[in-house]
Protein backbone atom coordinates (compact mmCIF):
# COMPACT_ATOMS: atom_id res chain seq x y z
CA UNK A 1 0.00 0.00 0.00
CA UNK A 2 1.29 3.40 -0.79
CA UNK A 3 1.94 6.05 1.80
CA UNK A 4 -1.10 7.98 -0.14
CA UNK A 5 -2.93 5.20 0.11
CA UNK A 6 -2.20 4.44 4.13
CA UNK A 7 -2.71 8.26 4.78
CA UNK A 8 -6.13 8.08 3.15
CA UNK A 9 -7.19 4.99 5.08
CA UNK A 10 -5.98 6.46 8.63
CA UNK A 11 -7.71 9.53 7.92
CA UNK A 12 -11.02 8.27 7.40
CA UNK A 13 -11.27 6.04 9.73
CA UNK A 14 -9.96 8.91 12.44
CA UNK A 15 -12.70 10.88 10.98
CA UNK A 16 -15.59 8.08 11.60
CA UNK A 17 -14.36 7.82 15.36
CA UNK A 18 -14.21 12.35 15.77
CA UNK A 19 -10.35 12.12 15.67
CA UNK A 20 -8.61 14.39 13.86
CA UNK A 21 -6.20 13.16 10.96
CA UNK A 22 -2.76 12.22 11.28
CA UNK A 23 -0.18 14.97 11.44
CA UNK A 24 2.25 14.81 8.48
CA UNK A 25 5.58 13.14 8.81
CA UNK A 26 7.68 15.04 10.59
CA UNK A 27 5.77 17.83 12.17
CA UNK A 28 5.70 16.45 15.40
CA UNK A 29 9.30 15.97 15.60
CA UNK A 30 11.95 18.32 15.36
CA UNK A 31 15.51 18.64 14.74
CA UNK A 32 17.81 15.59 12.59
CA UNK A 33 14.31 13.11 13.46
CA UNK A 34 12.13 15.49 11.90
CA UNK A 35 14.71 15.69 8.57
CA UNK A 36 15.07 11.99 8.49
CA UNK A 37 11.27 11.11 8.87
CA UNK A 38 10.50 13.80 5.84
CA UNK A 39 13.77 11.97 3.72
CA UNK A 40 12.26 8.41 4.18
CA UNK A 41 8.76 9.61 3.60
CA UNK A 42 9.11 9.42 -0.35
CA UNK A 43 10.58 5.86 -1.06
CA UNK A 44 12.25 4.61 2.68
CA UNK A 45 15.62 4.39 3.61
CA UNK A 46 16.95 3.81 -0.16
CA UNK A 47 15.43 6.60 -1.52
CA UNK A 48 16.60 8.72 1.08
CA UNK A 49 20.50 7.25 0.29
CA UNK A 50 19.71 7.80 -3.64
CA UNK A 51 19.10 12.07 -2.18
CA UNK A 52 22.19 12.03 -0.43
CA UNK A 53 23.99 10.53 -3.27
CA UNK A 54 22.65 12.80 -5.78
CA UNK A 55 23.44 15.86 -3.42
CA UNK A 56 26.89 15.09 -2.75
CA UNK A 57 27.72 14.26 -6.77
CA UNK A 58 26.08 17.68 -7.22
CA UNK A 59 28.14 19.26 -5.05
CA UNK A 60 31.18 16.99 -6.51
CA UNK A 61 30.37 17.80 -10.04
CA UNK A 62 30.87 21.47 -10.58
CA UNK A 63 34.32 21.90 -9.46
CA UNK A 64 35.51 18.32 -10.46
CA UNK A 65 34.26 18.13 -13.82
CA UNK A 66 36.59 21.12 -14.65
CA UNK A 67 38.96 20.42 -12.35
CA UNK A 68 39.37 16.71 -14.38
CA UNK A 69 39.40 18.43 -17.38
CA UNK A 70 41.95 20.75 -16.86
CA UNK A 71 44.38 18.95 -14.53
CA UNK A 72 44.07 15.25 -15.63
CA UNK A 73 43.11 15.33 -19.64
CA UNK A 74 45.56 18.50 -19.73
CA UNK A 75 42.48 20.02 -21.81
CA UNK A 76 42.95 24.07 -22.23
CA UNK A 77 40.16 26.24 -19.46
CA UNK A 78 38.34 26.42 -22.97
CA UNK A 79 38.09 23.43 -24.26
CA UNK A 80 36.56 22.13 -20.84
CA UNK A 81 34.04 25.16 -20.06
CA UNK A 82 32.91 24.23 -23.91
CA UNK A 83 32.41 20.49 -23.17
CA UNK A 84 30.55 21.43 -20.39
CA UNK A 85 28.04 23.90 -21.74
CA UNK A 86 27.79 21.36 -23.80
CA UNK A 87 26.67 18.21 -21.16
CA UNK A 88 24.09 21.83 -19.66
CA UNK A 89 22.37 21.96 -23.28
CA UNK A 90 21.89 18.49 -23.95
CA UNK A 91 20.46 18.06 -20.54
CA UNK A 92 17.87 20.91 -20.92
CA UNK A 93 17.00 19.12 -24.26
CA UNK A 94 16.64 15.99 -22.78
CA UNK A 95 14.21 17.44 -19.82
CA UNK A 96 11.14 17.45 -21.75
CA UNK A 97 11.28 14.15 -22.70
CA UNK A 98 11.73 13.16 -18.89
CA UNK A 99 8.57 14.78 -18.75
CA UNK A 100 6.72 12.63 -21.38
CA UNK A 101 8.09 9.51 -19.95
CA UNK A 102 6.90 10.29 -16.46
CA UNK A 103 3.04 11.09 -17.44
CA UNK A 104 3.06 7.55 -18.41
CA UNK A 105 3.02 6.03 -15.73
CA UNK A 106 6.82 5.85 -14.90
CA UNK A 107 8.15 7.35 -11.38
CA UNK A 108 11.31 5.28 -9.78
CA UNK A 109 12.60 4.06 -13.33
CA UNK A 110 13.59 7.47 -14.60
CA UNK A 111 14.77 8.34 -11.31
CA UNK A 112 17.09 5.32 -11.21
CA UNK A 113 17.69 6.16 -15.19
CA UNK A 114 19.38 9.52 -14.81
CA UNK A 115 21.48 7.81 -11.37
CA UNK A 116 22.80 5.19 -14.37
CA UNK A 117 23.39 7.80 -16.80
CA UNK A 118 25.81 9.55 -14.32
CA UNK A 119 27.40 6.24 -13.44
CA UNK A 120 28.28 5.54 -17.44
CA UNK A 121 29.23 9.72 -17.47
CA UNK A 122 32.04 8.76 -14.79
CA UNK A 123 33.10 5.75 -16.97
CA UNK A 124 33.62 8.02 -20.06
CA UNK A 125 35.43 9.79 -17.40
CA UNK A 126 38.05 7.56 -16.83
CA UNK A 127 38.50 5.92 -20.44
CA UNK A 128 38.75 9.86 -21.68
CA UNK A 129 42.27 10.38 -23.01
CA UNK A 130 41.05 13.64 -24.94
CA UNK A 131 38.44 16.45 -25.80
CA UNK A 132 35.81 13.96 -27.47
CA UNK A 133 35.89 11.83 -23.97
CA UNK A 134 35.92 14.55 -21.91
CA UNK A 135 32.79 15.97 -24.34
CA UNK A 136 30.77 12.63 -23.70
CA UNK A 137 31.43 12.73 -20.20
CA UNK A 138 29.74 16.06 -19.73
CA UNK A 139 27.03 15.22 -21.61
CA UNK A 140 26.08 11.86 -19.61
CA UNK A 141 26.39 13.92 -16.43
CA UNK A 142 24.54 16.81 -17.98
CA UNK A 143 21.57 14.37 -19.14
CA UNK A 144 21.63 12.87 -15.45
CA UNK A 145 21.92 16.23 -13.21
CA UNK A 146 19.35 17.90 -15.60
CA UNK A 147 16.62 15.55 -14.97
CA UNK A 148 16.95 14.60 -12.00
CA UNK A 149 14.70 17.28 -10.18
CA UNK A 150 12.05 16.56 -12.38
CA UNK A 151 12.22 12.87 -11.78
CA UNK A 152 12.85 13.94 -7.72
CA UNK A 153 9.96 16.00 -7.48
CA UNK A 154 7.51 13.01 -9.28
CA UNK A 155 8.68 10.43 -7.10
CA UNK A 156 7.50 12.89 -4.33
CA UNK A 157 4.33 13.89 -5.60
CA UNK A 158 3.63 10.67 -6.00
CA UNK A 159 4.26 8.95 -2.88
CA UNK A 160 2.94 11.67 -0.81
CA UNK A 161 0.59 14.38 -0.95
CA UNK A 162 -0.87 18.22 0.36
CA UNK A 163 1.80 19.42 2.65
CA UNK A 164 3.46 16.44 3.60
CA UNK A 165 4.81 16.65 0.02
CA UNK A 166 5.96 19.82 0.24
CA UNK A 167 7.93 19.37 3.84
CA UNK A 168 9.29 16.41 1.90
CA UNK A 169 11.00 18.34 -1.04
CA UNK A 170 12.04 20.78 1.37
CA UNK A 171 13.85 18.06 3.45
CA UNK A 172 15.81 17.35 0.23
CA UNK A 173 16.56 20.81 -0.81
CA UNK A 174 18.22 20.97 2.33
CA UNK A 175 20.17 17.90 1.94
CA UNK A 176 21.08 18.49 -1.35
CA UNK A 177 22.54 21.65 -0.13
CA UNK A 178 24.39 19.91 2.63
CA UNK A 179 25.44 17.22 0.09
CA UNK A 180 26.92 19.63 -2.26
CA UNK A 181 28.64 21.87 0.39
CA UNK A 182 30.36 18.27 1.10
CA UNK A 183 30.94 17.30 -2.70
CA UNK A 184 32.54 20.51 -3.03
CA UNK A 185 34.91 20.20 -0.29
CA UNK A 186 35.88 16.51 -1.38
CA UNK A 187 36.19 18.40 -4.77
CA UNK A 188 39.03 20.80 -3.16
CA UNK A 189 40.99 17.90 -1.12
CA UNK A 190 40.78 15.31 -4.44
CA UNK A 191 42.73 18.30 -6.29
CA UNK A 192 45.67 18.59 -3.58
CA UNK A 193 45.94 14.99 -4.00
CA UNK A 194 47.03 14.89 -7.20
CA UNK A 195 45.56 13.22 -10.83
CA UNK A 196 45.70 10.00 -9.05
CA UNK A 197 43.37 10.86 -6.30
CA UNK A 198 41.04 12.77 -8.68
CA UNK A 199 40.56 9.10 -10.88
CA UNK A 200 39.75 7.53 -7.99
CA UNK A 201 37.15 10.23 -6.59
CA UNK A 202 35.78 9.83 -10.48
CA UNK A 203 35.60 5.84 -9.92
CA UNK A 204 34.00 6.03 -6.67
CA UNK A 205 31.38 8.46 -8.10
CA UNK A 206 30.54 6.49 -10.80
CA UNK A 207 30.74 3.10 -7.72
CA UNK A 208 27.90 5.07 -5.51
CA UNK A 209 25.48 6.22 -8.64
CA UNK A 210 25.12 2.81 -9.87
CA UNK A 211 24.40 1.54 -6.43
CA UNK A 212 21.72 4.32 -5.88
CA UNK A 213 20.08 3.91 -9.23
CA UNK A 214 19.75 0.16 -8.05
CA UNK A 215 17.96 0.98 -4.80
CA UNK A 216 15.63 3.37 -6.40
CA UNK A 217 14.90 0.98 -9.34
CA UNK A 218 14.04 -1.69 -6.83
CA UNK A 219 11.32 0.78 -5.43
CA UNK A 220 9.36 0.12 -8.32
CA UNK A 221 6.44 2.71 -7.81
CA UNK A 222 4.39 3.63 -11.06
CA UNK A 223 1.55 6.05 -11.41
CA UNK A 224 -1.81 4.99 -10.35
CA UNK A 225 -4.06 4.79 -13.57
CA UNK A 226 -6.11 8.48 -14.03
CA UNK A 227 -8.60 9.57 -16.07
CA UNK A 228 -8.39 12.11 -18.16
CA UNK A 229 -10.72 14.71 -18.61
CA UNK A 230 -13.07 14.18 -22.25
CA UNK A 231 -12.80 17.90 -22.77
CA UNK A 232 -9.80 18.97 -24.45
CA UNK A 233 -9.76 22.45 -23.29
CA UNK A 234 -9.75 21.17 -19.81
CA UNK A 235 -6.87 18.97 -19.92
CA UNK A 236 -4.84 22.22 -21.27
CA UNK A 237 -5.60 24.87 -19.36
CA UNK A 238 -4.07 23.80 -16.08
CA UNK A 239 -0.62 23.04 -18.42
CA UNK A 240 -1.17 27.07 -20.10
CA UNK A 241 -1.23 28.53 -16.83
CA UNK A 242 1.79 26.13 -15.44
CA UNK A 243 3.61 27.17 -18.32
CA UNK A 244 2.93 30.98 -17.59
CA UNK A 245 4.02 30.15 -14.33
CA UNK A 246 6.68 28.27 -15.43
CA UNK A 247 7.62 32.19 -17.78
CA UNK A 248 7.74 34.28 -14.30
CA UNK A 249 9.95 31.32 -13.21
CA UNK A 250 12.84 32.76 -15.75
CA UNK A 251 14.33 35.89 -13.59
CA UNK A 252 13.96 33.90 -10.44
CA UNK A 253 16.30 31.49 -11.47
CA UNK A 254 18.72 34.38 -11.57
CA UNK A 255 19.12 34.46 -7.87
CA UNK A 256 21.10 31.22 -7.68
CA UNK A 257 24.13 32.82 -9.67
CA UNK A 258 23.77 35.81 -7.86
CA UNK A 259 25.24 34.21 -5.21
CA UNK A 260 28.20 32.04 -7.66
CA UNK A 261 28.95 34.81 -9.76
CA UNK A 262 27.63 38.29 -9.32
CA UNK A 263 28.55 38.97 -5.35
CA UNK A 264 32.21 37.29 -5.92
CA UNK A 265 32.85 39.28 -9.27
CA UNK A 266 31.35 42.67 -7.24
CA UNK A 267 33.09 42.17 -4.34
CA UNK A 268 36.56 41.72 -5.46
CA UNK A 269 36.18 43.69 -9.15
CA UNK A 270 34.38 46.60 -7.94
CA UNK A 271 34.99 46.59 -4.06
CA UNK A 272 38.08 45.01 -3.84
CA UNK A 273 37.63 43.27 -1.37
CA UNK A 274 39.35 40.34 0.12
CA UNK A 275 38.19 36.87 -1.76
CA UNK A 276 37.40 35.73 2.20
CA UNK A 277 34.50 37.93 2.02
CA UNK A 278 32.55 36.15 -1.16
CA UNK A 279 33.83 32.50 0.51
CA UNK A 280 31.95 34.44 3.95
CA UNK A 281 28.86 34.92 1.74
CA UNK A 282 28.81 31.32 0.65
CA UNK A 283 29.08 29.54 3.71
CA UNK A 284 26.34 31.81 5.66
CA UNK A 285 23.77 31.21 2.74
CA UNK A 286 24.64 26.99 2.83
CA UNK A 287 24.25 26.97 6.29
CA UNK A 288 21.15 29.52 6.42
CA UNK A 289 19.58 27.29 3.42
CA UNK A 290 20.03 23.70 5.65
CA UNK A 291 19.24 25.37 9.51
CA UNK A 292 16.22 27.30 8.01
CA UNK A 293 14.68 25.45 4.42
CA UNK A 294 12.59 22.90 6.16
CA UNK A 295 11.35 25.15 9.30
CA UNK A 296 10.06 27.86 7.18
CA UNK A 297 7.74 25.78 4.55
CA UNK A 298 7.11 24.67 7.64
CA UNK A 299 5.66 27.62 9.05
CA UNK A 300 4.11 28.95 6.27
CA UNK A 301 1.78 25.62 5.64
CA UNK A 302 -1.27 27.64 6.60
CA UNK A 303 -0.03 30.32 3.53
CA UNK A 304 -0.87 29.96 0.01
CA UNK A 305 1.88 28.59 -2.18
CA UNK A 306 1.73 31.20 -5.20
CA UNK A 307 1.09 33.74 -2.53
CA UNK A 308 4.62 32.40 -1.04
CA UNK A 309 6.30 32.15 -4.38
CA UNK A 310 4.75 35.87 -5.21
CA UNK A 311 6.38 37.31 -1.80
CA UNK A 312 10.22 35.15 -2.59
CA UNK A 313 10.03 37.35 -5.68
CA UNK A 314 9.63 40.57 -3.51
CA UNK A 315 12.14 39.59 -0.88
CA UNK A 316 14.86 39.38 -3.87
CA UNK A 317 14.17 42.47 -5.47
CA UNK A 318 14.56 44.16 -2.21
CA UNK A 319 17.82 42.47 -1.96
CA UNK A 320 18.99 43.12 -5.23
CA UNK A 321 18.18 46.89 -4.71
CA UNK A 322 20.06 46.79 -1.36
CA UNK A 323 23.01 45.29 -2.53
CA UNK A 324 22.95 48.06 -4.59
CA UNK A 325 22.83 50.52 -2.32
CA UNK A 326 25.31 49.21 0.50
CA UNK A 327 27.69 48.53 -2.33
CA UNK A 328 28.20 52.10 -3.19
CA UNK A 329 29.67 52.58 0.29
CA UNK A 330 32.71 50.99 -1.04
CA UNK A 331 35.79 48.68 0.44
CA UNK A 332 35.04 47.01 3.80
CA UNK A 333 31.99 48.68 4.32
CA UNK A 334 30.59 47.96 1.22
CA UNK A 335 31.59 44.33 1.79
CA UNK A 336 30.26 44.07 5.45
CA UNK A 337 26.69 45.58 3.92
CA UNK A 338 26.68 42.94 1.06
CA UNK A 339 26.88 40.26 3.97
CA UNK A 340 24.32 41.64 5.83
CA UNK A 341 22.23 41.89 2.86
CA UNK A 342 22.67 38.48 1.51
CA UNK A 343 20.92 37.40 4.61
CA UNK A 344 17.47 39.27 3.28
CA UNK A 345 18.40 37.59 -0.22
CA UNK A 346 18.62 34.29 1.19
CA UNK A 347 15.70 34.35 2.71
CA UNK A 348 14.01 34.60 -0.24
CA UNK A 349 16.15 31.82 -2.10
CA UNK A 350 14.42 29.71 0.89
CA UNK A 351 10.96 30.94 0.00
CA UNK A 352 11.29 30.74 -3.82
CA UNK A 353 12.79 27.23 -3.54
CA UNK A 354 10.62 26.25 -0.97
CA UNK A 355 7.21 27.16 -2.78
CA UNK A 356 8.19 26.62 -6.56
CA UNK A 357 8.12 23.09 -7.10
CA UNK A 358 5.36 22.78 -4.49
CA UNK A 359 2.83 24.87 -6.30
CA UNK A 360 3.46 23.20 -9.84
CA UNK A 361 3.41 19.47 -8.33
CA UNK A 362 -0.08 20.87 -6.37
CA UNK A 363 -1.99 22.17 -9.30
CA UNK A 364 -0.80 20.00 -12.16
CA UNK A 365 -3.11 17.61 -13.41
CA UNK A 366 -1.85 14.13 -12.33
CA UNK A 367 -1.50 12.43 -16.08
CA UNK A 368 0.02 16.09 -17.08
CA UNK A 369 2.67 15.80 -13.76
CA UNK A 370 5.49 15.31 -15.64
CA UNK A 371 5.07 18.07 -18.12
CA UNK A 372 4.45 20.37 -15.77
CA UNK A 373 7.32 19.71 -13.74
CA UNK A 374 9.59 19.34 -16.67
CA UNK A 375 8.26 22.97 -17.90
CA UNK A 376 9.42 24.25 -14.41
CA UNK A 377 12.25 22.78 -14.29
CA UNK A 378 13.23 23.80 -18.06
CA UNK A 379 12.98 27.48 -17.30
CA UNK A 380 15.17 27.34 -13.88
CA UNK A 381 17.67 25.34 -16.21
CA UNK A 382 17.34 28.24 -18.67
CA UNK A 383 17.66 30.85 -16.26
CA UNK A 384 20.67 29.26 -15.11
CA UNK A 385 22.07 28.90 -18.18
CA UNK A 386 21.60 32.03 -19.45
CA UNK A 387 22.62 34.18 -15.82
CA UNK A 388 26.65 33.67 -16.04
CA UNK A 389 26.57 35.51 -19.28
CA UNK A 390 23.98 38.12 -18.32
CA UNK A 391 24.83 39.25 -15.09
CA UNK A 392 28.20 39.48 -16.32
CA UNK A 393 27.39 41.54 -19.42
CA UNK A 394 24.89 43.72 -16.74
CA UNK A 395 28.00 44.28 -13.96
CA UNK A 396 30.40 45.14 -16.83
CA UNK A 397 28.09 48.20 -17.43
CA UNK A 398 27.73 48.90 -13.76
CA UNK A 399 26.37 47.62 -10.23
CA UNK A 400 23.15 50.19 -11.29
CA UNK A 401 22.61 48.21 -14.53
CA UNK A 402 23.15 44.70 -12.59
CA UNK A 403 20.80 45.14 -9.88
CA UNK A 404 18.04 47.36 -11.09
CA UNK A 405 17.64 44.93 -14.27
CA UNK A 406 17.44 42.33 -11.86
CA UNK A 407 14.94 43.95 -9.13
CA UNK A 408 13.09 44.82 -12.53
CA UNK A 409 12.52 41.55 -13.88
CA UNK A 410 12.30 39.61 -10.38
CA UNK A 411 9.67 41.89 -9.28
CA UNK A 412 7.59 41.39 -12.52
CA UNK A 413 8.19 37.83 -12.80
CA UNK A 414 6.73 38.07 -8.89
CA UNK A 415 3.11 40.19 -10.53
CA UNK A 416 2.98 37.47 -12.98
CA UNK A 417 2.99 34.79 -10.18
CA UNK A 418 0.15 36.51 -8.63
CA UNK A 419 -1.81 37.35 -11.53
CA UNK A 420 -1.62 34.61 -14.01
CA UNK A 421 0.12 31.97 -11.97
CA UNK A 422 -2.22 28.68 -10.77
CA UNK A 423 -4.32 28.50 -7.59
Amino acid sequence: MSLIREKSVHDHAAARHGEPPAPPIGTGRRGPSALLGLLTAAGGPRYAVALAVDAVGGGLLRPFLLLYGIGVLHLGAGAAGLALSAGMVAGLLVVPLTGRWIDRGARTLPAAVTLLVRAAGALALLLADGQPGFTAAAVLFGVGSQSWPTTHAAVVSTLTEGRLRDAALAAGRSLRNAGMGTGALLATVAVSGGTGVIRLLAGVTGAACLVAAALVGSLRVRAPRQERPADTRERAEPLRRITLLSLANVPYAFCFDVLEVALPALLVLHLHASPAWSSGVFVGNTVLVIALQLALVLKLADRSRHTVLAASGTLLAVSYLAFWAVGSLGGVPGAAGIAAVSVLYTLGEILYTGSGTALVASVAPPHLLGRALARWELSSGVGRAAAPAVLTALLAAGPGALWASLAAATALGALAVLRLGPR
